[in-house]
């Protein structure tokens, strides 16, 4: 039990510096906050802990926290603001991507540590990005139109839960098939992977519920854009 109570402490953490990112840099903040998180994202994937007998991986939630934030620059700035952050995380993880793999490359002096453990780590990072690519690529805009369809349908301030967990709940099921089958198919058992596509998809659909109230607060904010 205890990746259970640690974890509802990782997400009100999330949640929280997602706050005061906002609260102190505005819309320039919430861009910042996808780039960060979508590199986060794909490094902490890497992780597999096991949760209620059930395989999983980590970045599930700082991956959530993606979605809130598109949400709130569609609610509060509208759909090409949004827009603008989907590509401005494709464009980090692309750039990151290239960069690590490059890193790698450089021959390293006999007393280096740092090598063999990044090679771990970014190593399998290429097909990590490109799963995490076409399903981030495909996922957002999805959500993003999704959002902008029931904004107009559902336009009421107190509308906004419909609206933020309605978009979700269809775009990250096609995110998390997209990318676990990219990034994990082959790699893990039939078993494990199904494990590992069940539970990131549970688990980013209740990071999506869990993160409304800090939409509603986030909306709230009069800060500057």
């Amino acid at each position: 039990m205890y990746n259970f109570y640690f974890g509802l402490v990782f997400v009100l953490v999330n949640f929280l510096l997602f706050l005061v990112c906002y609260r102190l840099f505005g819309k320039v903040g919430l861009y910042a906050w996808v780039g960060v998180a979508t590199v986060l994202a794909n490094i902490q994937v890497v992780k597999t802990i096991e949760l209620f007998g059930f395989v999983m991986t980590l970045g599930n939630t700082m991956y959530g926290t993606i979605y809130l934030t598109s949400d709130l620059l569609n609610e509060k700035y509208g759909e090409k603001d949004a827009k603008k952050a989907v590509w401005f995380g494709f464009f980090t993880l692309i750039m990151t991507t290239i960069i690590m793999q490059m890193v790698l490359k450089f021959q390293p002096h006999a007393s280096d540590f740092a090598q063999e453990p990044m090679e771990k780590l970014f190593g399998i990072m290429p097909r990590l990005a490109l799963g995490s690519l076409a399903a981030y690529f495909i996922s957002q805009f999805l959500d993003v139109k999704i959002y902008t369809f029931l904004k107009k349908k559902f336009p009421k301030p107190n509308q906004l839960w419909l609206r933020n967990n309605g978009s979700t709940v269809i775009s990250q099921l096609i995110d998390s098939l997209v990318f676990c089958t990219i990034a994990f198919a082959g790699i893990h058992s039939f078993g494990v992977w199904m494990d590992i596509f069940i539970t990131t998809y549970l688990i980013k659909f209740v990071i999506s519920v869990l993160s409304t109230p800090a939409l509603y607060a986030a909306r709230s904010f009069k800060v500057e854009t």
